[in-house]
């Protein structure tokens, strides 16, 4: 990839932030939005909530990738939180768009974040980008967040939705909070522990990010999750001989629907997903298998 100008939304945030880092570490100018007033040359204005941003900013910007949004697991799904989720997502992508489209040379690709969300509780039905979403409300969240990008992609814009998996990371977002527990000779099962979760190493998260900026022939929804989704069951297992930590202590599902609320349904539910598209565009997993993904977070 030729050293380019791109600007990030949600730079701050776990994948934000390890994306930021290596495209600096190979030379590339990043732009990153703020929600304040910028400090530095290399900082834009925007408020996703209220649909704002900088155009100006973004000129002479080659790609934007946003990745911004609270975190969908950080407390209970209050309707006040769940319209927190949405308008963040949703007006953040449309400001970012409309931004884009604005310009008289737009940026030649448009990275949205997306979830596997989209597809809401597979069972043990694997899934890829063919499958329909699904019926509650993160799909219906995920379809309205991607459809917000359509001004970029009418614009000419090539815009690609990575769909991510559960992050397995020490810090952030939901593996974030089971490595202390598990440290802590806590951890256990969730529920019966037979719900699959499709997981994806940060490393992999960064990489398949980088491949669908670099690939002008890729668009659209694009699975990031390791080849081979496990049952939560599986993964107390792994990291229990990683951490080297017994797992003694399964979470009933009404205790996790008491303390959860609504989203103990998206923890107990099962999404196996695959990533159909990213392995036929040629990208390779440095991390397939969840003990692997588990090791290199723990380091």
């Amino acid at each position: 990839m030729e050293l380019s100008r791109i600007a990030v939304a949600g730079s701050s945030g776990l994948i934000g932030g390890a994306l930021v880092r290596s495209l600096a570490a190979d030379g590339h100018e990043v732009v990153r939005l703020v929600r304040r007033a910028p400090r530095s040359a290399d900082e834009v204005r925007w408020d996703p909530e209220r649909k704002y941003v900088d155009a100006a900013g973004l000129a002479g910007c080659d790609v934007v990738v946003n990745l911004a949004g609270a975190n969908v697991g950080s407390r209970r799904w209050t309707e006040a939180f769940k319209e927190k989720l949405r308008s963040g997502r949703v007006q953040g992508t449309a400001a970012l768009a409309e931004a884009m489209a604005s310009l008289d040379e737009p940026p030649r690709v448009f990275v949205n974040g997306s979830a596997i969300g989209y597809y809401g509780e597979t069972g043990e039905r694997a899934v890829d980008e063919s499958a329909p979403p699904g019926e509650g409300f993160l799909p219906s969240l995920a379809v309205e967040w991607e459809g917000a990008a359509a001004p970029a992609q009418e614009a000419g814009v090539r815009t690609v939705f990575p769909r991510t998996g559960l992050v397995v990371a020490r810090q952030g977002g939901a593996w974030g909070r089971l490595f202390p527990l598990f440290k802590a000779g806590l951890g256990g099962r969730l529920g019966d522990g037979r719900q699959y979760w499709s997981f994806v190493s940060l490393h992999d998260e960064v990489a398949a990010i980088r491949h669908l900026i670099d690939r002008d022939d890729l668009s659209g929804p694009f699975n990031v999750t390791a080849p081979r989704p496990v049952t939560n069951r599986e993964i107390t297992e792994a990291m229990g001989r990683v951490l080297h930590r017994p797992t003694p202590f399964p979470v009933p599902a009404p205790v996790l629907r008491t303390v959860l609320g609504e989203l103990a349904g998206d923890v107990l539910g099962s999404q196996r997903v695959l990533p159909t598209r990213l392995l036929e565009s040629g990208f390779t997993f440095a991390f397939p298998e969840i003990e692997g993904a588990i090791r290199a977070a723990a380091k």
